[in-house]
């Protein structure tokens, strides 16, 4: 990930409300939620949560889908790793590997890696 691209991501983070949506859709796993139901559980009013929806897919953390009449909402987990790795890659004394299992670990026990979509090549920390 290139530092405009994290910086992107993370400003899309810096919001309580935004924080909150992305928080409840990492819980909500890759099925997502409904719009209806992220603003019934986070009691944001429709056209404010359309804005905050519409930031965090402009920084590429979530997906969209439309069932029927109903948008489903959830975290693109292989761009949350991208930006895990990107805040990790020289921690950990320039062996960020140790830090990069602990992660890798946790999201591998709540939300295992898509099979839809190709692996990207991993980058070398040196």
């Amino acid at each position: 990930m290139e530092l405009k691209t994290a910086v992107l991501t993370l400003a899309a983070l810096a919001q309580e409300t935004r924080l909150s949506i992305f928080r409840l859709l990492v819980e909500a796993g890759r099925d997502g939620e409904s719009v209806g139901r992220i603003g019934a559980t986070l009691k944001v009013p429709g056209a404010t949560l359309s804005f905050h929806l519409k930031e965090l897919a402009r920084a590429g953390l979530v997906t969209t889908r439309q069932e029927r009449q109903f948008f489903y909402y959830s975290v693109d987990f292989e761009r949350m790793a991208e930006l895990m790795t990107f805040l990790t890659q020289n921690c950990c004394h320039g062996m960020p590997q140790a830090c990069l299992n602990v992660v890798e670990t946790a999201l591998g026990t709540c939300c295992p890696p898509s099979q839809s979509k190709p692996k990207k090549k991993k980058r070398s920390c040196s």
